[in-house]
């Protein structure tokens, strides 16, 4: 069964800020010769990292509100140039809305369970959801109305 991590997405306050970020490191990367897919490092290599490469997806905490995932296609270890052990998150260029929620602040990552996952907006029981824009999605969840 496929496992999912939680983390909070420092520097975008929007999915449509973190889809210009992913579009800007796919430019440069391809421009570099380098892999275009995006990836995130930790300092940590989640234990559990069978159960989530391939299978699961990271799912992102915007301003306070659980906003969307990105599948996870491979789990890396490696050595950074400072002698650090560290581990490269390389994720599917693909973001899908999730149906919002609230999310206190934390450090570093959390295991997601699947049945604790978050529905695809596009697969929402509540259609109107998916079509609101995410500024007035936030908004709601601030106030604790979804």
């Amino acid at each position: 069964m496929a496992l999912h991590l939680l983390k909070l997405c420092v520097g975008p306050a929007s999915i449509a800020e973190l889809e210009a970020r992913i579009a800007r490191h796919r430019d440069e990367a391809l421009r570099l010769g380098a892999d275009p897919n995006p990836f995130h490092v930790t300092r940590m290599v989640p234990k559990r990292a069978a159960a989530i490469a391939g299978q699961g997806s990271i799912y992102w905490v915007l301003k306070g509100a659980l906003a969307c995932r990105q599948p996870i296609l491979a789990i890396e270890a490696f050595t950074g140039s400072d002698g650090i052990d560290r581990c490269r998150l390389v994720l599917d260029p693909a973001v899908t809305a999730v149906a919002p929620r609230p999310c206190r602040p934390f450090q570093g990552w959390r295991y997601l369970e699947p049945g604790d996952a978050p529905a695809d907006l596009d697969r929402a029981s509540a259609g109107d959801l998916a079509e609101m824009p995410e500024s007035l999605r936030r908004e709601l969840v601030s106030l604790g109305l979804i």
